[in-house]
């Protein structure tokens, strides 16, 4: 995907989320401050909307408010938002975004609940999804906790930075790859589909949203001092892959890593000298 295609893909996604929350804030005919203080705060928290200034956050609600009113049913919409959320996990994420500003007050409408049943349909959730995602929000937790994000994808994004620190993926980089999720324990519950996923997510991600941007999302993501250490380890190895020395661009990217998750230099020489 080029970096304008991802860029586009990008806002046209994000759009599509706000779009989602303004319809559940508008269900019971009128928005109130809790829903629009829960929608800011959601946009806040959430990686996807990393980058966005406030001017252009209100931009694109305004924009996505005049979308809404110019639509001739729901189905219009909808059909634009599955247009514009092609896979399941932004389609769960959509969902939960509409759920927290339904549930922004503590109990949902009865026309909420019944907005939030057609999303269900619309986007294909699961009843078991739909569970989960109501009981972590009902509870107060992160959306994050809901949609189960996996380590595995940040883990694999790690890889795929220094993959890319060149311009292009080297053959013995691709076999490290694909190495590391086949024989790492780490990975063990990953089919070889949703590994592909993962590279190709973080391969979007970083065309659309730069490097700056990803190591803070990273940063949030990987929290423990261990899952740092196991990050950069996964890094240095690919870093090293086809025992070659780490390029100059390469070893930029390493640094940024150990900057970014804190790594002292003594335990960042002894990864380096394992891989």
């Amino acid at each position: 995907m080029h970096k304008e295609e991802a860029v586009k893909a990008r806002k046209d996604r994000n759009a599509a989320l706000v779009e989602v929350m303004l319809l559940a804030a508008m269900a019971d005919g009128r928005v109130s401050q809790r829903e629009m203080q829960t929608l800011l705060r959601r946009v806040i928290e959430r990686p996807e909307f990393e980058g966005t200034k406030p001017e252009e956050l209100n931009a694109l609600v305004e924009a996505s408010a005049q979308r809404l009113s110019k639509a001739h049913d729901l189905e219009e919409i909808l059909a634009s938002l599955r247009a514009r959320l092609p896979d399941h996990k932004n389609r769960m994420l959509a969902f939960g975004l509409a759920a927290s500003i339904a549930f922004s007050d503590h109990r949902a409408t009865r026309t909420e609940l019944g907005l939030l049943k057609t999303f269900q349909a619309a986007l294909g959730i699961s009843e078991d999804e739909v569970a989960q995602i109501i009981d972590v929000i009902e509870g107060g937790g992160s959306l994050a906790e809901a949609l189960g994000e996996p380590l595995e994808r940040l883990f694999a994004e790690v890889m795929v930075l220094v993959s890319a620190a060149d311009g292009h993926l080297k053959e013995a980089e691709a076999r490290a790859l694909v190495e590391s999720f086949a024989s790492d324990p780490l990975f063990h519950n990953v089919s070889p589909e949703r590994a592909q996923a993962f590279v190709s997510e973080a391969v979007s991600a970083l065309a659309a949203e730069g490097l700056p941007t990803r190591l803070q999302v990273m940063a949030r993501g990987l929290t423990t001092h261990t899952q740092r250490l196991k990050a950069y380890r996964l890094a240095t190895k690919i870093a090293h892959a086809g025992g070659q020395e780490p390029s100059l661009n390469e070893q930029r990217i390493l640094h940024m890593l150990q900057a970014t998750f804190g790594l002292a230099d003594d335990e960042v020489a002894r990864l380096d000298r394992e891989a």
